[in-house]
């Protein structure tokens, strides 16, 4: 495989996903691309309003007063906000030039969203008067922009495309068990629809989100040895109530402040999945979320083939589609088979299904399954009858590949010079003691690049010493480099 930022670039442009756009740091996402993330929004949108929540819409603009309001807040956002200072433009026609309208500065500046929680606060002001109002489970399905100094696609962008989940409860409880739930939704959607493994953990008070009491991450690792954050769960506590005077009364008719989570995940998870199952080939798809699950090439040598296999070919395509199966039939006359078939490996179709003359006589088709490359004889009958099988049993076995190389890409390691070695020949991740101050973690980091990415939630307690300090330690913690 090529070196892995070149492949991945190259990949996601070859393969239809996305391009860039003449605004550095922006994409455009293309058709397959778009539909990629649709079949990854749609289950995770069910999720959501399967457990209460319901989908509105927020203002693209923030007032600058609002993100000052939450002193962590706007310090974690600050360097990456655009700001808004005009309405208007003057244009030159002789000299063909446009510029800001002087006399059309706004009286205050607006941010471009960076994430909702300041106007979305804003807002619950508004909505939330007593407990019955609570809880409040909003969801939003947005865009934001947050100014990357080193952009790639999918993975880090000026602008991308997320969902962002608000809430307000009545007690710390009650939003704690929802930020943890909603982790357990992130990390189901996840292993389940992508089948990409993840470590579920909390953030040390270093990574954690700007204004944030508690942050719950899940973690990924990629073919490169790289460490990325798949999704985030927020317990807000009542930082934002307070910012924004949220409050309500109480069963006692008393008044008290909300309590709150935010919680969101984003077009990031493409890039994951390229990162987690792509090959030398290009993209390998979970079937789940693959935009094209069978794709079916009529093979032929001259008119009268061409007439007979192609009306098979879609004979066969419309009898998967009933049975639930994303199908396209690749009949274009202007590329070879040969041609075919290389375009639909790039783009990671999970089953190819080739229908010649002699599969016309014998009643077969010839498959090709791309997560291994074997290629088998099948009955054309038994291809409707298990195709929805064989796409299961797909899912599966690209969970567990993905599974045992991040099995093999986990180390424990008990020394300094160890885990350096590690981090710089192999990458990976690390599971090492910490002695828990934030002065051990800023040292990691600057000498190796690494990052704590999480405490994980399910790892047993474990005495030992820091790798770093060697002071105590009852646990260890995730270390890797990260995207």
């Amino acid at each position: 495989m090529h070196e892995i930022s070149e492949w991945y670039g190259e990949v996601v442009e070859r393969a239809g996903l996305a391009e860039h756009s003449p605004v550095r740091g922006c994409m455009t996402i293309k058709p397959y691309g778009w539909a990629l993330w649709e079949n990854i929004q749609r289950p995770l949108d069910e999720a959501f309003k399967a457990t209460g929540h319901q989908n509105a819409y927020f203002p693209l603009f923030i007032p600058l007063s609002f993100l000052a309001k939450e002193a962590q807040h706007v310090e974690g956002f600050a360097q990456e906000c655009a700001v808004v200072t005009h309405y208007r433009i003057q244009t030159d026609s002789i000299s063909k030039t446009v510029a800001p309208d002087p006399e059309a500065q706004l009286e205050e500046p607006l941010v471009v969203r960076p994430t909702s929680e300041t106007i979305i606060w804003h807002a619950f002001k508004n909505w939330i008067h007593s407990y019955r109002d609570l809880p409040l489970l909003i969801n939003q399905w947005a865009n934001v922009v947050r100014w990357e100094k080193r952009p790639r696609l999918f993975l880090r962008t000026a602008e991308f495309l997320w969902q962002e989940g608000h809430t307000a409860h009545a007690t710390a409880e009650e939003a704690m068990a929802e930020a943890r739930q909603m982790l357990e939704i992130y990390a189901d959607f996840v292993q389940r629809y992508l089948a990409i493994p993840v470590v579920k953990g909390r953030k040390t008070p270093t990574e954690r989100f700007a204004g944030a009491v508690e942050t719950f991450t899940i973690e990924t690792l990629l073919i490169d040895g790289k460490a990325l954050q798949a999704g985030t769960s927020h317990f807000l506590g009542q930082n934002f109530a307070k910012a924004f005077d949220v409050q309500f009364l109480n069963k006692e008719n008393q008044l008290e402040y909300v309590w709150a989570t935010s919680w969101g995940v984003s077009t990031r998870l493409i890039g994951a999945t390229i990162l987690s199952h792509g090959d030398e080939k290009g993209l390998v798809l979970p079937p789940y979320v693959a935009p094209i699950q069978i794709v079916v090439i009529p093979i032929w040598r001259n008119e009268e083939e061409r007439t007979s296999v192609v009306e098979q070919a879609f004979t066969l395509a419309k009898a998967l589609q009933q049975k639930g199966i994303r199908v396209k039939v690749d009949d274009d006359p202007q590329h070879r088979p040969g041609w075919k078939f290389n375009e639909w490996e790039l783009r990671g179709v999970p089953i190819r299904v080739a229908l010649g003359p002699r599969d016309l006589e014998a009643q077969t088709v010839e498959l090709a399954w791309r997560h291994t490359g074997e290629k088998t004889t099948h009955p054309q009958d038994d291809l409707v009858r298990q195709a929805q099988s064989w796409l299961e049993r797909i899912q599966v076995a690209l969970y567990e590949r993905a599974k045992a190389r991040i099995d093999k890409q986990t180390y424990r390691v008990d020394s300094y010079p160890e885990m350096k070695e590690i981090l710089e020949s192999k990458g990976g991740f690390v599971l090492a003691h910490w002695d828990g101050t934030s002065e051990t973690e800023l040292a990691i980091k600057e000498e190796t690049g690494a990052t704590i990415r999480c405490i994980p939630l399910e790892a047993p307690l474990e005495e030992g010493t820091c790798v770093y300090t060697g002071r105590p330690s009852t646990q260890r913690v995730l270390f890797a480099k990260a995207y």
